[in-house]
């Protein structure tokens, strides 16, 4: 992550020692009844899961069920427009990542605004992605794979889950960095991507480190860097593509939202929730195993993260006229 990843990390190091505080310290009566968190997405997936996580955790401190509903469509735009629709009282809360700051860009006819109409509770992880190849592919490390691929322009095929989607995002920031000219291969899936990967079909994927890391550990693929400023704990000998490509970083996130004008009590109370939940030792190994980093934060360094970062990809988006299909 870029500018906000460095005031996450230092608020992070105190994380353990946030407290799970009794409700009855509330300045405001929340929850008293079910609380719905919409993700926009099918179950499954880091998104997904994390929320799930998120979601047990609340369900147990705040004395309320906090249940998950899948609204996928639309890379999540369909999700996003209904819960900016909805009251805001705090009973009906919005996943959002990386993605809704892409869409934010992407199109042109949103009925929505996704900075104005949806106000930032938490940041809940950082998702490294990766930079693989097929274990044939002749270049071994970072600096091979450039040197390689500057050798060979317009010749090296790399997948994507098609235009706009984060893997293609990511990919194109990477190689105009690099200086690359690299050829895009679009998929409808991950499964697709990664079975002409390692056919030899194509040479190269960006995607979420926790969708490879069994064909990584298994030697299926060639894991040659992460996306992310740090390397990533699970994989400590792969170097972070920035220590190569100065100033490259990105990956995905996951946060948790609600309509605008929720009342800053209610938000108050889950923010402080949800770090207390990223601080306990047991769901950060459970993250820790799907090579999610847990991301705690202030709302309002979580609000300005966004409209950071927001910025930073309007400016890729537009500079490479990337569209939609």
């Amino acid at each position: 992550m870029d500018l906000a990843r460095r005031h996450f990390l230092k608020l992070a190091a105190g994380a353990a020692a946030l407290p799970t505080v009794p409700r009855k310290s509330w300045a405001v009566d929340y929850p008293t009844r079910p609380v719905r968190v919409v993700v926009g997405f099918p179950p499954g997936g880091f998104t997904d899961t994390t929320t799930r996580l998120i979601s047990a955790w609340l369900s147990e401190k705040l004395g309320q069920q906090f249940v998950v509903e899948n609204r996928p469509g639309a890379t999540s735009n369909i999700a996003t427009e209904f819960v900016a629709r909805s009251a805001a009282d705090g009973y009906t809360l919005l996943q959002i990542g990386d993605g809704n700051a892409y869409n934010a860009t992407l199109y042109d006819n949103l009925n929505f605004d996704f900075v104005r109409d949806i106000a930032p509770v938490a940041s809940m992880i950082t998702a490294p992605f990766v930079l693989v190849v097929n274990p044939s592919f002749p270049a071994k490390t970072v600096p091979e794979f450039i040197a390689y691929a500057k050798a060979n322009p317009g010749k090296i095929n790399v997948g994507s889950l098609g235009p706009g989607s984060p893997s293609q995002l990511i990919g194109v920031l990477f190689k105009s960095m690099a200086g690359l000219d690299l050829v895009t291969v679009n998929y409808r899936g991950i499964g697709p991507a990664l079975t002409d990967l390692m056919a030899g079909r194509i040479e190269v994927v960006f995607t979420s480190l926790a969708s490879v890391i069994g064909y990584i550990k298994s030697d299926k693929l060639r894991a040659l860097g992460v996306t992310t400023a740090k390397r990533a704990e699970i994989f400590p000998d792969v170097p972070a593509l920035g220590e190569y490509v100065k100033g490259y970083e990105a990956a995905g996130w996951v946060g948790l939202a609600a309509p605008a004008k929720t009342p800053p009590e209610i938000i108050t109370v889950l923010n402080t929730q949800v770090n207390a939940a990223l601080a306990d030792p047991a769901l950060k190994a459970r993250l820790a195993d799907l090579a999610l980093d847990p991301i705690v934060s202030s709302q309002a360094d979580f609000a300005r993260y966004i409209v950071d970062f927001t910025e930073k990809w309007r400016k890729v988006i537009r500079a490479n006229n990337i569209k939609p299909e």
